[in-house]
């Protein structure tokens, strides 16, 4: 563990301590600790979400109303900060990280979409000669009035944790004369879930060691409360009883990392990456998670007595949501968003604005709604569009996860396709045998994340523990294992993402040609070309499935 660098030595101490400028010191003191994960660059308001303008006037709130009563506020988040929206996106993330400077965040860890912009500048994968793959993130980093935490990311030419400006396994602040230790780790599956050609030379240790590690350090150097930003999650329903783990996701990996910890090591863990609310204990130790976006805020009130420097009682909150109109106060205090939050959101908003407006020439004539089935509309629409665009046979897309909203209907414009795909994915052509596509299709019939395709469907059968992968292309005919595929995908699917085509990828991988259009701008182009009027009708699958899996597949029916 390492000390705070003296750059933010004043803002912690600012957003932390400043409370004990109130009331005389009690013994009994509040420290209420507001986690926010998968922001996704969210900072302007929706009719859904409050976006980081929003969230500003809550946390100003509750800082407030702790200032009164002599305790302290902290605002720790779990990761997946900048990547989502053309507001952030268009400056690589800045306009987040200053607005977290703005409201004082405290600590915040890394998630897998940090890695997505690549180098500085244009390029979102190294390109020229001398790039550094992690320099956006490293200079996001470097601009961050508050320490960046991934105790579990290790470079593999040291074997410990990487060691770049700003980044460190863990810190330790202090607030109302309470040390608190935060530890900052990522999902096991960070690596694969962003760009690869930007991950390389890392790799992701064992979350409950990593943790255990940094935090028997905080507790030895006097932490009395020790908090986890890890991004990674699980899944409630019910937030009646914080207590009551009947409607948790209890495999889930926020809560394998609750349960594999010592009792009493750790206090707190925000949890993130699946955009799954929690608000539950475990293992005696409260978890908050939340939807992404700035849907809501986790929140947990500690007591602690300052004499015997020890935790007395915790109330764990439900999810506290953010929508506009939701309430206007807070804590008894009234809720008015951060002047400084606000100007640099007027800044991002001004700079995106003409072209998140910019009309595309068609007119959608119901919603393409974002649901968790693979015959939607808008997965089919998303590969439909990636074939009808390139001489091949088949478009592939990992449909759940990398679509990241529906489209409205109406007039298309630039911003909706832009929040449906944020994300500078290069469109790549593949040369892919029969044998390795039957292989990507029967290893992901197994999986509850199908990818979408189009060109072909797909007949998934059982014969006793062995499965059968019949494929045939839209004009019927089926493909051999000899056959030669033409295959359309993304470069973050060709370098190993979501390990989907996995099976395909040769010694060496694919080799990609950089000089190929993003997958959005050929979205765009697509929508251009097309048809005045676009239905969600015409995209649907149902009647005529494109996977088509046996009723009540075996669990032990693996390709």
């Amino acid at each position: 563990m390492t000390t705070i660098r003296p750059l933010f030595i004043a803002l912690l101490t600012l957003s932390v301590t400043a409370c004990v400028s109130g009331p005389a010191a009690r013994d009994t003191v509040t420290l209420s600790i507001i986690g926010t994960n998968d922001v996704h660059g969210a900072l302007i308001a929706t009719d859904q979400v409050g976006g980081l303008v929003t969230v500003s006037a809550y946390v100003d709130a509750l800082r407030q109303a702790r200032a009164a009563d002599g305790g302290a506020m902290l605002l720790i988040d779990a990761g997946d900060m900048w990547q989502g929206t053309l507001e952030s996106n268009l400056g690589e993330g800045a306009a987040v990280v200053a607005a977290y400077n703005a409201m004082g965040v405290t600590a915040a860890a890394l998630g897998n979409h940090e890695f997505d912009f690549g180098p500085e500048g244009q390029h979102a994968v190294p390109i020229d000669v001398g790039e550094d793959p992690r320099g956006n993130l490293k200079r996001r980093a470097s601009e961050a009035q508050f320490p960046v935490l991934a105790a579990n990311l290790i470079d593999t030419s040291t074997g410990a944790p990487v060691d770049w400006e700003n980044v460190r396994p863990s810190v330790m602040v202090e607030a109302v004369g309470i040390k608190i230790g935060i530890v900052g780790v990522m999902t096991a599956n960070a690596l694969t879930m962003t760009i690869a050609a930007n991950v390389g030379g890392l790799a992701v240790a064992p979350l409950a060691e990593s943790v255990t590690t940094a935090a028997r350090q905080l507790r030895d150097d006097g932490a009395v409360l020790i908090i986890v930003a890890a991004h990674a999650g699980g899944k409630c329903t019910d937030f009646s009883d914080h207590r009551d783990l009947s409607s948790c996701n209890m495999s889930a990996e926020v809560m394998r990392l609750a349960n594999a910890l010592e009792p009493g090591l750790v206090d707190y863990i925000i949890g993130g990456h699946t955009h799954n609310p929690i608000a539950h204990t475990a293992n005696d130790i409260p978890i908050t998670a939340n939807h992404s976006n700035t849907y809501s805020f986790g929140r947990v009130d500690f007591q602690v007595d300052r004499e015997r420097q020890a935790v007395v009682s915790r109330h764990v909150f439900a999810p506290q949501q953010t929508a506009p109109g939701t309430h206007d106060q807070y804590e008894g205090f009234p809720l008015v968003p951060n002047p400084d939050v606000e100007h640099v959101v007027r800044l991002a908003t001004a700079r995106a604005e003409s072209l998140k407006q910019e009309r595309i020439g068609v007119t959608l004539t119901g919603p393409f709604k974002l649901v968790p089935d693979i015959e939607a509309a808008i997965g089919n629409l998303m590969t439909q569009a990636m074939l009808d665009s390139f001489d091949a046979d088949i478009a592939i897309h990992n449909v759940f996860g990398g679509i990241r909203a529906g489209l409205p209907a109406g007039d298309l414009t630039y911003g909706a396709v832009f929040n449906m795909f944020p994300f500078d994915n290069i469109v790549t052509v593949l040369d892919v045998s029969g044998q390795d596509l039957r292989g990507i299709i029967g290893r992901m019939a197994g999986t509850h994340r199908l990818p979408g395709f189009a060109g072909m469907r797909v007949f998934i059968s059982c014969d006793e523990a062995r499965m059968r992968v019949e494929m045939r292309l839209d004009d019927g005919r089926v493909i051999g294992d000899d056959d030669r595929i033409r295959l359309i995908a993304n470069d973050f699917l060709a370098l190993g993402g979501d390990d989907i085509l996995t099976p395909a990828i040769p010694d060496g991988g694919f080799e990609l040609s950089y000089d190929m259009p993003l997958t959005r701008d050929t979205l765009v182009a697509w929508f251009r070309a097309g048809p005045d009027t676009i239905s969600p009708e015409d995209f649907r699958t149902h009647r005529t499935p494109k996977w088509n899996l046996p009723d009540g597949q075996p669990a032990n029916c693996q390709y």
